[in-house]
C-alpha cells in the first residue's frame, strides 16, 4: 500500500522558526540574524514566506531573538500576508516550545512549520502544495517534507528517517545510514502540543510523540533541497541554483 493523495483544505497559517543564533554562520551573522543571509540577492526567510504566498497562507507567525530589530523591519516589507511577530527576545524556546507560545495565533486548523534557515528549488510540483496533497488529518498528527540526500546540497549526516512504503517515518537508528532528511517543512496538528508549556524544548518531542503513535509521516520532495548552515554552503547554494536554470 502506498500513500494516497487526500486533498483536504491546504493550512491558511503558518509558523516560520527563525529565532536561533546562527553561530555556525559566522562571521556574517555578528551583524545580522541569519534569516537575513542573502543567497542570489533573497534573504533566506523570504525564500519560504515567498512559498506560503503562492500556497494561499493568509497569517504567519515567526519567532524572533537574536536582532529582532533586524527582523521587524525586514518583515515589516511584506504586505502580501499577516505576519505577526513571536518575541523570544527574553528567552529562547527551541523549535518546540517557540511554537506552543505561537499557538494561540495560530490557531485550531492544522499549520505549515517552516525553517527559515533551509529552502528548496521546487521541481515539477510546488513542494508546499504537495505536502497538502498527502496530508490526512484522520491518519496524522504531522506530516514533513522529505528530501533524498541525492537531491540535497550542504548536507552532511547519516539521515534522519526511514521510510516506509505508506510514507509512514520512525527514526534512523544510531549506527543505521538512511537517504532521507527532514527538508525543513511539515503540517503539524495543534493538538499534537496538547499539555505542554511554553518552555525550552525541540520539535523532536512532537515527532517522537507521533511516532509512538504511529501518526508520523512524510512525502518526498520534488526538486533540490538546500540547507545553509556556514558561509561556504552559500557558495553550494549558489551554484545549485545555477544548475538548475540550467537543467
Amino acid at each position: 500500500m502506498t500513500l494516497r493523495p487526500i486533498r483536504h483544505q491546504k493550512p491558511k497559517t503558518a509558523m516560520v522558526l527563525a529565532a536561533g543564533l546562527g553561530k555556525r554562520m559566522r562571521p556574517i551573522t555578528s551583524t545580522m540574524p541569519k534569516p537575513l543571509v542573502e543567497i542570489r540577492g533573497k534573504a533566506l526567510i523570504d525564500y519560504g514566506l515567498d512559498a506560503l504566498a503562492r500556497n494561499g497562507v493568509e497569517k504567519v507567525v515567526v519567532n524572533v531573538h537574536y536582532l529582532p530589530d533586524l527582523m521587524r523591519a525586514h518583515l515589516r516589507r511584506r504586505k502580501d500576508m499577516e505576519i505577526v511577530i513571536s518575541d523570544e527576545t527574553s528567552a529562547l524556546l527551541d523549535s518546540g516550545g517557540g511554537i506552543v507560545k505561537a499557538l494561540p495565533d495560530l490557531g485550531p486548523e492544522p499549520f505549515y512549520v517552516v525553517n527559515s534557515d533551509t529552502f528548496w528549488i521546487d521541481g515539477y510540483r510546488d513542494n508546499l502544495d504537495l505536502l497538502a496533497e498527502f496530508w490526512n488529518p484522520e491518519r496524522m498528527d504531522v506530516q514533513l517534507l522529505i528530501a533524498d540526500m541525492r537531491q540535497a546540497t550542504g548536507y552532511e549526516g547519516r539521515g534522519d528517517f526511514v521510510m516506509d512504503p505508506e510514507g509512514r517515518l520512525t527514526r534512523v537508528g544510531e549506527r543505521d545510514f538512511s537517504p532521507y532528511i527532514y527538508a525543513g517543512a511539515a503540517i503539524v496538528k495543534p493538538e499534537a502540543f496538547a499539555g505542554m508549556a511554553a518552555e525550552k524544548f525541540s520539535l523532536n518531542r512532537i515527532f517522537d510523540n507521533a511516532i509512538e503513535a504511529a501518526r508520523f509521516f512524510g512525502v518526498r520532495l520534488d526538486g533540490v533541497w538546500i540547507t545553509v548552515g556556514t558561509p561556504a554552503a552559500i557558495q553550494e547554494a549558489e551554484t545549485a541554483f545555477l544548475a538548475s536554470a540550467a537543467a
